[in-house]
């Protein structure tokens, strides 16, 4: 099944957006309090009002229609000639949206600051912790292979079986929790393995394994070999290998002398966690995307380096295209989501746009594209 978790480019600019955005009427976690955002400055890109919106990710659904998700102004869909935003006038339950999924019916469903929204076309139904939803913030879903839906929020896991939300406990790993970490039970991602495992990925706890056929759980944290417990990303790849993306979590810390540590890109190959130092934007960073394309290609978002992909020639950096407006290229910094359309080509979901691979580097897509 498709999806996307709508990542963002940091956890304090997340929760200030999600503080100023004045249509949520949801309860706050304590994490949105009291959090600086001096070290992520926002960038100011060309023509911002021609953007389709900032923090936004992309998902294709199966007809097609490419879905631009933000965290202020709804959702918008391009069906191949116009693109139409819809919002909480629309019937959804907020403005925020964070995640998108497709079943197998062609249903969408959208993870929001408010809660689960159905879509089957026509109408929004929407699902909150008064229907046993386990938190109002949604970040992520996923469908497995076996139908079942998960909704990763900022409140642990549940599963929905379209009448019933059931709390999926996850284990509490033994960890030193930074003071002023209070993100760790936010489930940040969840895939699924060619095994059957499924993965979730905890910003504090590290990733945690499940085996839906014995019932265990395995814990991944620094103990083991990541370099950061606050994990954001997970992807398999064609050769069994996990890659985590993680985040620096001392960026957290109020001491802007006392935001520097390690985070970045580590791949597991079952025995040994490996990461690459040598690569810029890969090692003491935030990757908050991790994609396979339909070759079996892992692409890698960076904060401020571009994107890689990662194929049988090692890793090849890709950034503003030649020739285009490189006064866009810091809009580009902030890579929080990447996907592939049937015509495989690659998006970039960013900080302060969209983007799209063309050649050999990206171009801005705004709202009056270019789509093609």
């Amino acid at each position: 099944m498709k999806m996307i978790h709508a990542g963002v480019l940091c956890y304090p600019l997340l929760v200030t957006m999600l503080q100023l955005n004045s249509c949520i009427g949801q309860s706050r976690t304590n994490a949105a309090q009291d959090i600086d955002v001096e070290t992520t400055p926002q960038v100011q890109v060309p023509d911002e009002d021609r953007q389709i919106a900032k923090y936004v990710g992309c998902f294709e659904d199966s007809k097609g229609n490419l879905w631009i998700t933000s965290l202020s102004k709804g959702v918008a869909m391009y069906d191949g000639a116009t693109l139409k935003y819809f919002t909480v006038a629309d019937g959804l339950p907020s403005n925020v949206i964070l995640a998108v999924a497709e079943d197998k019916n062609g249903v969408l469903w959208f993870g929001a600051d408010g809660g689960l929204s159905k879509y089957d076309g026509a109408n929004f139904v929407n699902f909150t912790t008064d229907d046993g939803l386990c938190h109002p913030r949604v970040a992520n879903l996923f469908i497995d292979s076996k139908d079942r839906m998960w909704i990763g929020t900022w409140g642990g896991v549940c599963r929905f079986d379209g009448t019933t939300f059931t709390p999926f406990d996850l284990p509490v790993p033994i960890v030193d929790l930074p003071a002023t970490l209070e993100t760790q039970n936010w489930v940040t991602e969840i895939m699924e393995d060619m095994k059957g495992n499924i993965w979730f990925g905890r910003s504090g706890y590290g990733a945690t394994k499940y085996d839906p056929v014995s019932g265990a759980f395995t814990q991944y944290t620094k103990a083991e070999g990541l370099p950061s417990n606050c994990v954001q990303a997970i992807q398999e790849d064609d050769h069994g290998n996990i890659w985590f993306g993680t985040r620096v979590a001392e960026k957290d810390d109020p001491d802007p002398d006392d935001r520097n540590g390690p985070g970045g890109l580590t791949r597991f190959d079952g025995k040994s966690f490996i990461q690459f130092p040598e690569l810029p934007g890969l090692n003491d960073n935030d990757v908050y995307a991790i994609f396979k394309d339909s070759s079996g290609n892992i692409w890698v978002s960076t904060i401020g380096n571009g994107a890689y992909r990662y194929d049988k020639n090692g890793f090849t950096n890709f950034g503003v295209k030649e020739g285009a407006d490189q006064n866009i290229a810091p809009a580009f910094s902030g890579i929080a989501n990447i996907t592939e359309d049937k015509e495989g080509r690659i998006w970039f979901g960013c900080a302060n746009g969209l983007f799209r691979l063309e050649g050999t580097g990206v171009i801005n897509v705004t709202r009056a594209g270019p789509w093609k």
